[in-house]
């Protein structure tokens, strides 16, 4: 397993990459491919490559793209201001549980340091396992609401 940065020419696997972290509770059927589409998801891979903490690392196996983590200054559901990077992580299931987002997180977190930005946020469903991972890593709540957490990691 390699993490590296993502390629111009893979930008277009973020839209794969959002849907497949869509969060969805046990017996919850998935909906369609185009919810990727609405304007509020359009925000995390529309133009990427443009902004300035437009950053994103992808776990590559034997030759394919398996994770990405990426990061932008948006209005998304993790937003907490306009400083601070949104993260975005997804990988496919079958890669899911083996560490690969971990490690994914810890790098990206390291580029994001080094690029000076003093912190960077998320929004996770309470029910996602992922939540463990995050708090773990070192994230913390700083807001939520009835389904979600927002949650900050400091990286200074």
């Amino acid at each position: 397993m390699v993490i590296r940065e993502m390629k111009e020419e893979e930008i277009p696997l973020l839209k794969d990459f959002l849907y497949e972290a869509i969060f969805l509770p046990e017996g919850v059927e998935p909906p369609g491919r185009g919810i990727v589409e609405k304007p509020e998801l359009l925000v995390y891979y529309e133009g990427f490559g443009s902004g300035e903490a437009d950053y994103c690392l992808v776990a590559e196996d034997e030759n394919m793209v398996v994770g990405a983590v990426w990061t932008r200054i948006m209005n998304d559901y993790g937003h907490v201001d306009d400083d601070t990077p949104s993260l975005a992580i997804s990988l496919y299931k079958e890669y899911r549980g083996r560490g690969i987002g971990t490690q994914m997180m810890k790098q990206i977190l390291k580029l994001l340091r080094e690029k000076g930005y003093k912190k960077v946020s998320l929004s996770v469903q309470k029910a996602n396992y992922a939540v463990r991972m995050y708090e773990k890593l070192g994230f913390q709540t700083v807001n939520e609401n009835d389904e979600e957490y927002i949650m900050e990691y400091y990286l200074c």
